[in-house]
């Protein structure tokens, strides 16, 4: 999903109906208030990448005071933000860029350009949002399943974790079973391409 926040709504009509041009889903805030209070009601974020194309002068909740809340939620990167600003301010874009921003356009902007950098953006949101998930996961597991996960990807077998951590095997191929399922794999071999 791409938001479009923007206190002009020539800018957010053009970059909606651009966006969907593209077979890009949009919604357009007027505000980064209006952003918020969707934001609080968000129940997940899109599994296929989210990105916010942000105004920099809005009344109220500037665009740099937005990002910085967001910021400070450590959102910006499952929800990657593209500055775009009719007042070029090389300082700021710099600033912006070193803290996370994903870009900083300048108005009026090259419509593919800008259309091309969502879409990476979506990309990076996709990456964020499975690192999360994977995170999440592990997580999910004991401390016990976490010593014989480790285990696994030096690649022991069960009988050797077993004697290394003074368990039976069964109690390893238990131990197995639930960290393959928790982490939603059927091999150590895909255990360790999703850990990599």
């Amino acid at each position: 999903m791409l938001h479009i926040v923007d206190d002009e709504e020539v800018i957010r009509d053009s970059l909606t109906w651009l966006a969907r041009s593209r077979g890009i889903s949009a919604a357009a805030y007027d505000s980064g208030e209006a952003f918020l209070g969707a934001l609080e009601g968000l129940q997940s974020f899109d599994t296929q990448g989210e990105c916010i194309l942000l105004d920099v002068r809005m009344p109220n909740i500037s665009g740099v005071a937005l990002f910085e809340l967001l910021a400070a939620r450590e959102l910006t990167h499952r929800l990657p933000i593209i500055f775009l600003t009719g007042h070029g301010d090389v300082p700021m874009a710099v600033d912006t860029l070193k803290r996370g921003a994903f870009d900083f356009f300048e108005k009026p902007f090259n419509d593919n350009k800008l259309m091309d950098r969502v879409q990476e953006a979506f990309a990076a949101s996709r990456q964020a949002g499975e690192a999360a998930a994977v995170q999440a996961r592990l997580q999910a597991l004991s401390a016990r399943e976490r010593e014989v996960l480790e285990l696994i990807l030096a690649g022991k077998m069960n009988k050797v974790i077993a004697d290394q951590l003074g368990i039976s095997m069964r109690t390893v191929e238990v131990h197995r079973a639930h960290i393959f399922d928790k982490m939603n794999v059927k091999t150590a071999v895909e255990l360790a391409r999703l850990l990599k």
